[in-house]
């Protein structure tokens, strides 16, 4: 694979104006009512809870916000942005790259799982809106959830940065749910940290997004160990 074969013009761009439609598009694929079951996942936090790593509100904001840090920011949203610019390109060879490439960054079987399960329903929600035939010979055999949300941003006409935006959004929002359950915090709470999360997506987003291929990575050894312990937990709430 080339470096810098992604075009750095689309990293560049500014936020675009989102037509009605569009906009209630993206809510729909962000809703929690999508039936793509991310309620059962914790990626790691309910190890961490059990571990005493998060405690807290405050713990559980750090939490969160180091992931959008050290991973997010430097791996999910460049190859999200790079996606998308992809399936605009209907740029068969970068979209199965950058695919699988996000999948060699989920550190541990259940990351991996998750991914591809998520992916699967999405997928079966598209199907259904026969969204994928135009697809079918541009997607991997078992696609990430990012490459089909990214595919569904470019047909529904979303820009790279608000569907990168909305997809951190879901995540943060799966993790405080999570949160709310395991730590547990209260609504008040709950909301106080997605409030101040919005921030940090954005951040996430601003670097992320002018970042070189040379650049991209993620080291998050913290949520690796959880996850990985989590596999084996004699008692769960999560599949992940």
């Amino acid at each position: 694979m080339v470096i810098e074969r992604f075009p750095q013009n689309q990293a560049n761009a500014s936020h675009c104006h989102l037509g009605m439609i569009s906009l209630m598009r993206l809510f729909q694929l962000t809703s929690p009512t999508l039936p793509l079951g991310a309620y059962a996942y914790s990626q790691g936090l309910e190890t961490a809870v059990h571990l005493g790593w998060v405690n807290s509100a405050d713990s559980a904001k750090s939490w969160c916000a180091g992931l959008l840090s050290y991973s997010h920011t430097y791996w999910d949203v460049p190859i999200f942005i790079r996606l998308h610019a992809s399936w605009r390109l209907r740029d068969r060879e970068a979209i199965l790259y950058w695919s699988e490439l996000l999948l060699s960054g989920r550190e541990t079987t259940e990351l991996q799982n998750e991914e591809r399960s998520m992916g699967r329903a999405l997928q079966r929600v598209l199907d259904h809106l026969q969204l994928t035939q135009e697809w079918a010979n541009l997607a991997p055999s078992h696609p990430p959830l990012m490459t089909l949300f990214s595919a569904a941003a470019t047909h529904f006409e979303i820009d790279a940065r608000s569907a990168c935006a909305a997809y951190l959004w879901a995540w943060a929002e799966s993790q405080v749910m999570a949160a709310t359950k395991l730590v547990p915090l209260g609504q008040n709470a709950a909301q106080k940290i997605l409030f101040e999360l919005a921030t940090d997506i954005d951040s996430a987003i601003q670097r992320g997004a002018h970042l070189t291929d040379a650049e991209l990575g993620t080291c998050t050894p913290g949520l690796a160990i959880a996850s990985a312990l989590h596999e084996t937990q004699y008692s769960r709430l999560f599949r992940s």
